[in-house]
């Protein structure tokens, strides 16, 4: 299949003609879009490249078991939430390593310290986008497009149609207005 023929189709559009064809093609060109999204992911959690690319091809093959059960409404956000997931019960199974010590197995330090920085990622991250959530729609699609995509302020204003000061004054709201909820947020750590 042509992948060029839906170069411009978004994510929505080309899921729902996936549900609708139940053509594995069309899913390949959607999860294609994302793998260097899952690679960078896959990196942060696992900090390993080799076993980071073993898990976006493991992640790949779950989307396309779980796509062909489930109807998913945000292919992106599903998408990540399945590698991050993945990732940490990689790291979890990793702290199973057991370490015997006498009589009693108990955790090896250096894993026990990896899942904890995980984990303190993980909330950190999760808090991040549920402020990211709660920012007006200009605002949001500034502040994804230029620090998410890393899009350039020019590239914003094209994609958008915002003017350039436009874009510049949305990111610079943004990222005051996710700071003010961050430190709102009665988990918030510095």
């Amino acid at each position: 299949m042509n992948s060029e023929k839906f170069k411009h189709t978004d994510d929505n559009q080309l899921l729902q003609l996936f549900y609708a064809e139940k053509n594995n093609e069309l899913l390949g060109i959607l999860l294609q879009r994302y793998t260097m999204l899952l690679l960078g992911v896959c990196m942060k959690y696992l900090k390993n490249e080799e076993e980071a690319r073993d898990a976006v091809q493991q992640v790949f093959l779950k989307a396309i078991t779980e796509l062909h059960k489930y109807e998913v409404q945000y292919f992106k956000s599903w998408l990540y939430m399945v590698a991050k997931n993945h990732c940490l019960m990689k790291l979890r199974d990793k702290g199973r390593i057991l370490v015997n010590i006498g009589d009693n197995p108990v955790v090896a330090p250096d894993d026990l310290k990896d899942i904890q920085q995980s984990k303190a990622k993980d909330k950190a991250l999760s808090q991040l986008e549920a402020a990211l959530q709660q920012l007006n729609t200009d605002q949001r699609q500034c502040v994804t497009l230029f620090y998410l995509q890393k899009k350039s302020y020019q590239d914003v204003a094209r994609l958008t149609g915002y003017t350039l000061m436009q874009v510049k004054s949305h990111i610079q709201n943004g990222k005051r207005n996710l700071k003010i909820m961050l430190e709102r947020s009665p988990d918030y750590e510095q």
